[in-house]
């Protein structure tokens, strides 16, 4: 049992095992390339978002709810999440089905592709969820686009359920090249933050993802029902529409040789802004620390390696300077 009113952040939704493989290249159709190492490594929604949250700021009470296996992949990512000070009695397991994973095939510097076995996070849904248990501030719920009973009802059942109980919500998808995100659709009136990247915005928001589109499709994705905030990152920049109005930011201009891995920078970005949106920090204030949080994480090709605690964060990340970005 919760005890402590409306306090903590509980991530529910997908929980994966990533296995990294190293390449030097990726090979055309019918070629072969050497794996040079193989890593285990705890990915997915819940994982990535919940160990940050936990680096970043380490007496905030954290609460993992998702599906695994009975299996060695269940048991490493549950120890991983104990050990990063994450509680977990919100995992169960699903007999007869392996916990989710992903063979990565990873380019170091380079960008990764991903191959995802659905496994027990596919049958998550709205019963996996003791809301009796639910006392906390936030409920973030991701991935939307790759569980098939959040995409298919649950989804929007828990953000129901959720706001009923005075919990506030935020989601994140996955970039899927499809029409099917018109499912999340429902669940927008139901958001208070919706927290993605460019392509998953533009997309949900039908309109072209460039850099010249993001306030029209912040302003369109607020139209379609989301709360309080829509915050959106990308490479180059960061905007958030709120009450407060809009807000551009720049991203950091890192150093050649500083990116070691892309993986888990979505998720250290959306970390960072629950954090600044938990404490109560401006619109600025959020991005900027977001911002600062995903540089963290794309110097280490894993995940959630990179992050450390929001002091460290904050002076490690001043030795950057930021791009310019107008309206």
């Amino acid at each position: 049992m919760i005890r402590n009113k409306k306090a903590g952040i509980l991530v529910a939704g997908s929980v994966i095992v990533d296995k990294i493989n190293e390449i030097s290249a990726y090979p055309n159709a019918g070629e072969l390339t050497q794996i040079r190492s193989i890593q285990y490594a705890a990915g997915g929604c819940v994982p990535n978002v919940a160990i940050d949250l936990k680096k970043i700021a380490p007496s905030l009470p954290v609460y993992a709810v998702g599906k695994i296996g009975d299996d060695a992949e269940g048991k490493f990512v549950t120890s991983l999440l104990l050990s990063n000070g994450v509680t977990t009695q919100g995992l169960s397991v699903m007999s007869g089905e392996k916990t989710s994973f992903t063979e990565v095939m990873s380019i170091p510097g380079g960008q990764r592709t991903f191959f995802v076995y659905p496994g027990a996070s596919a049958d998550f849904g709205i019963a996996d969820m003791d809301f009796e248990s639910v006392n906390v501030k936030i409920l973030h719920l991701g991935y939307f686009l790759l569980l098939q009973k959040i995409d298919d009802g649950d989804g929007l059942k828990i953000l129901q359920a959720a706001k009923k109980r005075g919990i506030e919500t935020s989601i994140d998808l996955v970039s899927e090249n499809s029409d099917r995100y018109s499912l999340v659709l429902p669940c927008l009136p139901y958001t208070d933050y919706l927290i993605i990247n460019e392509l998953e915005a533009g997309r949900l928001a039908g309109i072209e993802p460039t850099t010249e589109n993001l306030e029209r499709i912040a302003r369109r994705l607020m139209e379609l029902g989301v709360q309080k905030k829509v915050i959106i990152h990308m490479p180059e920049r960061s905007v958030c529409l709120s009450k407060d109005g809009y807000r551009v930011l720049g991203s950091y201009i890192l150093p050649d040789g500083y990116i070691q891995g892309t993986t888990g920078a979505g998720d250290a970005f959306c970390a960072g802004a629950l954090v600044g949106i938990y404490n109560g920090w401006n619109d600025l204030e959020i991005m900027e620390f977001a911002s600062s949080c995903a540089a963290m994480a794309l110097r280490c090709p894993d995940a959630t390696g990179g992050m450390e605690t929001e002091t460290e964060i904050k002076n490690y990340c001043n030795q950057f300077t930021r791009r310019e970005a107008t309206q």
